[in-house]
């Protein structure tokens, strides 16, 4: 190596520069005969918990006694902390001087430098210009997601459509439940009339957009979003005009005759929802869940890199990686977490861990991370980070796998706790799923705070993995779709259009106005976010109460009031039992009978649970290859087809 002269030497080092660091710890004596010299350097990166407080140790064939101190001060990304390390060389007469196995410095190096790469010129130009302060100062400012409440509940909902009949009532009663709104609407001096009055603990914020135009929606109109209520509905008038109120309108189609006024059918109720869809993206969830970590259909593996950081960091010897094999039993290829667990040199553990997340993921929508394993008896740690330096506080959960089986390990968010270096860290807050930078899979003979692992060996370890994920558990609706009742009718095999309602009969006419209405469902099925479709029948403006029917299957004709329908979709976000599923909805009172409310006698309020507890997922009232499917589900149709 490089000879220095000992003495005390004060330096700055940055993540490259830890090389040289390293290089400069000798001296011109002991690099000439050949005895044991010990490194000592205290570095904070102990993952395994043993208490060696991330104390590297690297022998290395020397002679004579020197001993060289120094302090320095380590700048790691929105980290700067004070490293000492201390070199001591002793002068020895053989190899027996020591039985530690020699310290693999290039493995530390090439881990360190895995997990810590040098900045890009991207990153520089941005840290120069500002950017990483910006982007630091972003992540500050998200709001901490309470994992004791449904998905859609957690964050702001957006009301595309907020000034329609139903929409302005939807964003009155969101409001009212003190939950944050963000009206999507066209005009945004109609909507600050029509809605800056209402009242409520929420926050309301009108944004400006067309559906119909992919450019003018905007991702900052989607921040923080964990719900749509989407109640936007081409514009149908009356041929010979309508008065200011539309009260007309409000009559429904049936007594006046109807034109589509403004853009078509097709662009609103099919571009539109699919515009809408692919603004919002991830931030819904999905309700199958994330693969975070897989295999494709070519056996490679998916998602963010993963590399080894073992207890080499701290001076021990052990190793592992996660690659591709055959599952001996089934055939089929999954990832193998492997390595083989040595003690020796204060070591202990291996584990594997991914590169940062740029930009962080946020995993708001979802409830946990899900480990599909096949259990080798041990018991494992997952480690996830919401900071993006690598020697950061962790929040971790341990669980245990039983041997030789297929397991479906879920570790709740709720159950994370937060630990530093495998300490228990009572004042390190509730864990954010909204900014996440790494996942980490750890074996250890260490728990936390010193504590033993029951169920750990050392040695050769193995435990196949077919899928790291993100779930939902038993999600409700996170994005909710007022639709209409009559969109599958339309060349239906023997359905009577004279009988049907005026929608059904004037669809043509209308541009099809059924026919892109289940179109757009179609999109909002095909998403994979929890989903509820509502089928209202005629709206009305009655008040709320009426008994109300629901059904499946699209056969249903009647009226409903809007008040009823707003109800029905701020509720469906608390609905798990109506996740994924479409039905239609109406009232038990006769078309021809006005339903009327008693201010003073107010009907009770509306249990929906019971309600919407018979739905079935997958039931549309398609016609599929021919078939009506009536309130069957659509695969067992096209099961028993095939």
């Amino acid at each position: 190596g490089r000879a220095i002269n000992p003495r005390r030497v004060h330096t700055r080092f940055n993540r490259p520069s830890l090389v040289s660091c390293l290089g400069h710890v000798s001296s011109a004596r002991a690099a000439r005969a050949a005895a044991r010299v010990v490194v000592v350097g205290w570095f904070g990166i102990d993952e395994g918990g043993g208490g060696a407080e991330g104390m590297l140790r690297a022998t290395h064939v020397r002679t004579s006694t020197c001993e060289a101190r120094g302090r320095g001060v380590a700048s790691w990304p929105k980290r700067r902390r004070a490293a000492t390390w201390t070199t001591t060389c002793r002068a020895s007469e053989g190899e027996g001087s020591t039985k530690k196995q020699s310290w693999d410095v290039g493995r530390f190096l090439s881990t360190v430098l895995y997990f810590n790469r040098p900045p890009t010129v991207r990153e520089i130009v941005l840290r120069v210009l500002g950017g990483e302060e910006e982007r630091s100062s972003r992540t500050k400012e998200t709001k901490e997601a309470s994992m004791d409440v449904p998905a859609g509940l957690r964050g702001v909902v957006l009301v595309p459509g907020a000034t329609g009949g139903v929409g302005k009532r939807v964003v009155a009663k969101l409001l009212a439940q003190g939950r944050d709104v963000r009206a999507l609407v066209r005009d945004a001096g109609k909507a600050s009339q029509m809605l800056g009055e209402l009242e409520g603990n929420g926050k309301l914020e009108i944004v400006a957009a067309d559906i119909t135009q992919a450019k003018t929606l905007l991702p900052e109109m989607v921040k923080d979003v964990s719900a749509v209520v989407c109640c936007t509905a081409v514009k149908v008038a009356p041929k010979e005009g309508d008065d200011e109120s539309r009260s007309k309108y409000y009559q429904g189609i049936k007594f006046y005759d109807p034109e589509v006024v403004g853009d078509t059918p097709e662009t609103v109720e099919y571009i539109g929802i699919r515009n809408l869809i692919r603004l919002c993206g991830g931030k819904l969830g999905q309700a199958n869940g994330l693969v975070l970590a897989g295999l494709n259909a070519d056996g490679k593996m998916t998602g963010n890199e993963w590399g080894a950081l073992d207890d080499v960091v701290m001076g021990g010897i052990s190793q592992s990686n996660l690659n591709v094999t055959l599952d001996a039993d089934t055939g089929k290829k999954v990832m193998l977490f492997a390595g083989n667990v040595s003690e020796e040199n204060n070591g202990g553990f291996i584990s594997v861990r991914t590169r940062n997340y740029d930009p962080p993921l946020d995993l708001t929508p979802y409830d946990g991370i899900r480990l599909r394993v096949k259990g080798n008896g041990m018991r494992y740690k997952f480690i996830v980070r919401t900071e993006e330096g690598w020697d950061t506080v962790g929040y971790c959960q341990s669980f245990d796998t039983v041997q030789g089986e297929w397991q479906d390990i879920d570790l709740a968010f709720k159950d994370f706790f937060p630990t530093f270096r495998a300490k228990i860290m009572s004042n390190g807050g509730a864990f954010n799923p909204s900014r996440i930078y790494s996942f980490q899979l750890m074996l250890s003979k260490f728990e936390y705070d010193g504590k033993l692992n029951p169920a750990f060996s050392s040695g050769q370890v193995a435990l196949p993995i077919s899928s790291i994920s993100a779930y939902m558990d038993n999600p409700a609706a996170t994005w909710v779709h007022v639709s209409s009742a009559g969109v599958t009718r339309p060349n239906r095999p023997g359905i009577d259009v004279d009988a049907e309602p005026p929608a059904v009969k004037l669809n043509d006419a209308l541009g099809g106005i059924l026919s892109y209405k289940l179109k757009g469902e179609d999109m909002v099925r095909e998403a994979g976010m929890p989903f509820a479709i509502v089928r209202p029948c005629a709206l009305t403006e009655e008040p709320a109460g009426a008994e109300l029917l629901v059904d499946q299957g699209d056969t249903i004709k009647g009226k409903i009031s809007r008040e009823d329908v707003a109800e029905l979709c701020v509720a469906l976000l608390s609905q798990p039992e109506a996740s994924s599923t479409t039905f239609e909805i109406k009232s038990t009172v006769p078309f021809s009978t006005p339903w009327e409310v008693d201010p003073q006698n107010p009907p009770p309020p509306r249990e929906w649970g019971p309600l919407l507890s018979g739905l079935q997922k997958k039931v549309t009232g398609k016609t599929i290859e021919g078939v009506y499917t009536g309130r069957q589900p659509e695969d067992a149709i096209l099961s028993s087809s095939s």
